[in-house]
């Protein structure tokens, strides 16, 4: 089973929370026993499984990465002006996959799931999840 989630990001930098959207589809499937991964269509954006408690993580994650990649400093800032945002989304990577144990995501109660947006806003970023069964 496949489907593609569509959000809008409002800021140039920022974490996304993805969790319920994904839960739905899991859910939807009906596979008790298998894998969903989570994928971002887009060469700067990121997937990351992270802290759900309050946003002080996810601000702390930005900002860390926007102190270890400053923007205006990169060679590719010659052709469209975001080589911070490829280089933060190579590091966090495109994708998480997460455990379906007993029909629910195996994720601790801590562990929500974030779309990492380094180039926005964005009108529509394209996420694709996909559920296999095992």
């Amino acid at each position: 089973m496949q489907q593609t989630i569509q959000i809008s990001t409002p800021a140039h930098n920022g974490l996304y929370d993805i969790t319920r959207q994904v839960e739905a589809i899991v859910s939807e499937s009906g596979i008790q026993t298998g894998m969903v991964n989570v994928y971002v269509q887009g060469a700067t954006a990121g997937i990351m499984i992270q802290e759900n408690w309050d946003e002080s993580v996810q601000r702390d994650v930005v900002s860390l990465l926007n102190k270890l990649i400053p923007n205006g400093v990169w060679e590719h800032d010659r052709q469209d002006g975001n080589g911070d945002a490829h280089l933060k989304a190579g590091i966090v990577g495109p994708s998480e996959t997460i455990p379906i144990l007993n029909g629910e995501m195996g994720l601790s109660t801590w562990q929500n799931i974030f779309l990492c947006e380094f180039d926005g806003p964005r009108s529509a970023r394209s996420i694709v999840v996909t559920i296999v069964p095992v």
